[in-house]
């Protein structure tokens, strides 16, 4: 089973014709499937029209939010209602082309966790989108280690219980590859058609690009120290420990050899007490860290690890449900 994921701000116009599109693309594909629908508090009259279709199509779940939460938010609510063992998740705006949705299931058929939009050709404006995004992707490639040409599209299929790892907050949903290589998760890349927006505003500006730029910063610490942050402030007070006793041996030598520290090196000293002190803080904020991550592990019942599958002897496999009935 399928279920297609698609948050809704404000696109009043788009929805009917993306509706009437989606659904002779997934009836092609002679595949059960259900399509999602989530109103992330819309002021026109985007909610009317999803309440009317979902009164014609068994199929169809829509989902209004109290507030506007941001797509995210949207998108986690989406996924959270989803049943489907694949589930897809696309813009509501027209600018993806619900005929690429084969593309991407048959990369899912083919073994892959995870098949990620690629906007080859991009139609957008080329100083306020494309030369952004081109760095912003470039970046989140080399910071993650997940080799994408594009983050940022929504347009992506996932198995479900590659999102079950996943946790989304602020506006992560972009990295959503790149949270889950953190478990293995296996990537494709799938060429996708870039269509310029038919109906309605876009909802992204250039000030999107700094908000991307701090994700960023948080999926670099996410990947390489969720489970150790004790590593990261380590090594920050490490260096300022070095600094600080870098600076109070000069002091030291240069007070024995009959120098005045007060009158000539005074600041130097505060300097040093400041990075020490500093140094002290990183290590309590790592020790605080390494608490904080075994609380989120055990308390939530999660695991730092992934199981892709578990194969036994089919021999060993009757010899354990012997050894169960017998027990029990």
């Amino acid at each position: 089973m399928i279920s297609i994921v698609i948050p809704i701000h404000n696109e009043e116009p788009s929805i009917l014709p993306l509706y009437d599109r989606l659904t002779a693309v997934m009836e092609s594909l002679g595949r059960q499937y259900e399509v999602i629908f989530v109103d992330d508090a819309s002021t026109d009259n985007s909610f009317e029209i999803l309440a009317n279709l979902v009164e014609t199509d068994p199929g169809m779940k829509v989902v209004r939010l109290r507030r506007n939460f941001g797509q995210t938010a949207a998108l986690a609510a989406g996924f959270d209602l989803a049943q489907g063992h694949v589930i897809l998740s696309m813009d509501g705006d027209l600018q993806h082309d619900p005929s690429d949705i084969p593309l991407l299931i048959e990369k899912i058929d083919a073994g892959y966790d995870i098949a990620s939009g690629w906007r080859k050709v991009r139609v957008d404006n080329l100083m306020m989108r494309r030369i952004p995004s081109r760095i912003a992707n470039w970046l989140m490639s080399k910071v993650s280690g997940v080799d994408l040409h594009d983050f940022g599209t929504t347009f992506k299929a996932y198995r479900a219980e590659v999102l079950r790892d996943v946790r989304l907050y602020g506006e992560l949903h972009r990295f959503i590859p790149a949270l889950a290589s953190f478990y293995g998760a296996r990537i494709a890349e799938v060429p996708i058609r870039n269509i310029p927006r038919e109906a309605g505003k876009s909802h992204y500006g250039i000030g999107r690009t700094f908000r991307v730029a701090f994700d960023i910063l948080t999926i670099q610490f996410l990947l390489r120290y969720m489970t150790r942050p004790m590593h990261f402030f380590g090594k920050l007070g490490g260096a300022g420990f070095a600094l600080a006793g870098a600076i109070f041996a000069y002091l030291i030598g240069y007070k024995l050899i009959g120098g005045h520290i007060m009158e000539r090196h005074a600041p130097l000293m505060i300097v040093s007490v400041m990075v020490f002190l500093a140094s002290i803080m990183l290590f309590g904020i790592g020790l605080m860290g390494e608490v904080l991550m075994r609380t989120y592990f055990e308390a939530s019942g999660k695991r730092i690890y992934a199981v892709r599958d578990v194969r036994i002897n089919s021999d060993t496999a009757s010899a354990e449900a012997a050894h169960e009935e017998s027990e029990s």
